[in-house]
């Protein structure tokens, strides 16, 4: 594996079954696997003892390529909490292989975005954005490593309540709404970053930078880095 360096550990694997609540279809069998995470990953003790040190973890997620009932294969999707500032807590992704589509919308539902990101791409979720991760290739997998903050629990409720995320991306690459959001706006689509211009966070691989306080600072403090966020989803 190019990707990491070692053995891995036994992964988390999300079924067909543990989907079934955010598909567009429900699917007929339970049991396919559709990916898998392995979580709280470090290449040596010092790293996990630095990482855990600065409230964050170092993640990987392995996602076939597939399809479930006509949809691409897809993360589950959730939100995040906000921080005691009162600043939703953020996320970044590295693509490791393959190519990947991270669907953004906002909490209000004001907003919804496609970014399109290949290897070496770094995407991050800003404050208040739900996200799930679509893996369009019919024959790649796509590896994506992310880094994230270890004081909260994600929030998949809502995406569970109304069937997934406002669009679903079906085998044929086309975009459909999902009927059970009312009035959402068209879908944009942006090119993949870390910031822009005198606004950039970081610059990756994302596994260079442990051991690098300064660089993961905006996981566990965004009201520090709001600038930043505001131009990270422009056109």
């Amino acid at each position: 594996m190019l990707w990491w360096e070692g053995e891995l550990p036994t992964p988390s694997v999300r079924t067909t079954g543990d989907m079934a609540a955010v598909l567009a279809r429900p699917p007929r069998r339970l049991d396919i696997p559709l990916y898998f995470m392995y979580r709280d990953l470090a290449k040596s003790d010092a790293d996990w003892e630095w990482l855990h040190g600065n409230h964050l973890r170092y993640d990987l997620t392995v996602i076939p390529p597939n399809t479930v009932e006509g949809e691409r294969v897809k993360t589950k999707g959730h939100y995040h909490p906000k921080n005691p500032a009162g600043i939703g807590y953020p996320e970044i992704y590295e693509v490791l292989d393959g190519e990947a589509h991270y669907l953004l919308q906002s909490r209000s539902l004001e907003d919804i975005v496609l970014v399109s990101a290949v290897k070496g791409d770094l995407v991050i979720i800003p404050p208040d954005y739900g996200h799930i991760t679509i893996n369009p290739s019919p024959d790649r997998t796509l590896v994506m490593a992310n880094v994230v903050s270890t004081v909260f629990e994600s929030e998949y409720h809502e995406y569970e309540q109304l069937q997934g995320a406002a669009y679903y991306e079906m085998a044929s690459g086309e975009i459909v709404k999902n009927p059970h959001y009312a009035g959402v706006p068209p879908l944009r689509r942006v090119t993949p970053g870390s910031g822009k211009g005198t606004h950039r966070i970081v610059r990756g691989p994302l596994y260079s930078l442990i051991g690098n306080g300064d660089a993961f600072a905006f996981l566990n403090f965004p009201e520090k880095f709001l600038p930043v966020f505001e131009v990270l989803l422009k056109d």
